[in-house]
């Protein structure tokens, strides 16, 4: 264990310094370089800030106005037919949308269920089989000003999807 952590602590460094041995060796300004990609790093988390607060935007206001938990108690009885516990399905339907709200719902499942509850392995197991394809769609088209999505949106929802329904096909066989 002593060696995997005497490697990462130096892995990062010493790339760092090949890399500005190699760059000062082949007498690239290696500090103006610094700077430059220093600029286009705040230039391109400005351009960002509006897709996020967008996003943050269209969550808070899905969250708070109840929208939610009215399709939820809508969809409830198929639900508990099928045997998919009503309660996951806000962070099925919030994961595609951000990351950071979906592991706050994953976190709150877990604490009021448990993590070795049905619902708890569920939701972490939805949290690892998906992804979040609005936000990644949002922030990096938007990044480099690509406007048509094409097919990109729909394969992404389509395999978050598919992620959901595996991991509950494969909860309930395992855990079930």
């Amino acid at each position: 264990m002593g060696v995997i952590t005497l490697i990462s602590t130096w892995l990062i460094p010493c790339f760092l310094l090949v890399v500005l041995f190699v760059a000062t060796w082949k007498r690239v300004p290696t500090y103006e370089m610094f700077v430059e990609g220093g600029k286009d790093g705040v230039k391109m988390a400005f351009s960002l800030l509006p897709f996020l607060v967008g996003m943050i935007v269209a969550i808070s206001i899905l969250r708070s106005s109840g929208a939610l938990d009215a399709f939820i108690q809508f969809i409830s009885p198929l639900l508990i037919f099928i045997g998919v516990p009503p309660e996951i399905i806000p962070l099925a339907m919030v994961r595609p949308i951000s990351g950071t709200a979906a592991l706050g719902m994953t976190t709150e499942l877990i604490g009021t269920h448990g993590p070795d509850s049905f619902i708890g392995k569920l939701a972490s197991t939805m949290q690892g089989s998906t992804d979040t394809t609005l936000y990644i769609l949002t922030i990096y088209f938007g990044a480099v000003g690509i406007r048509k999505m094409r097919y990109a949106l729909k394969v992404g929802l389509l395999a978050d999807l598919v992620g959901i329904i595996a991991s509950i096909i494969i909860v309930t066989l395992i855990f079930g």
